[in-house]
């Protein structure tokens, strides 16, 4: 058995090329000799979202509270409430992000390929998730 404490691994500011806005990420477990998956919580502030990204073995998302919005390339962007469970298929090309007006935690699960877990994309323009906000408001 091993017990991680809270606060064992520090709390790292979300980077810019990856995220739109206020991101904080808190590793919560990393891959070892008898494990591939690596978790992280992650909170969005309202407006902040990710880049357009994929999972090479794809990942599964907790929202643990909050509000947020997901997206899957050429699919309708839906909302996601605390509770929730969204699996990404491996190589899916998405985005997620908080509202914009509500913050959104998600513990967020995936699992190394070659040493990566991630392929990041290009940003979500403002216009663009301005449009998708809008669209949701009615």
């Amino acid at each position: 058995m091993k017990l991680t404490r809270i606060g064992s691994h520090p709390s790292v500011v979300g980077p810019d090329n990856w995220f739109t806005g206020k991101v904080g990420i808190d590793a919560l477990f990393q891959p070892n000799e008898f494990r591939r998956p690596q978790a992280a919580s992650v909170t969005l502030e309202p407006g902040a979202r990710t880049a357009w990204h994929t999972h090479p073995l794809g990942q599964t998302q907790i929202v643990a509270s909050g509000v947020g919005l997901v997206q899957r390339k050429g699919g309708r962007v839906e909302h996601v409430f605390p509770g929730d469970i969204i699996w990404f298929s491996a190589g899916e090309k998405r985005w997620h992000g908080a509202t914009a007006t509500v913050a959104m935690t998600h513990i967020a699960i995936h699992e190394l390929l070659d040493g990566k877990v991630v392929d990041w994309m290009e940003k979500v323009g403002a216009a663009d998730y301005d449009e998708v906000v809008k669209s949701h408001e009615n």
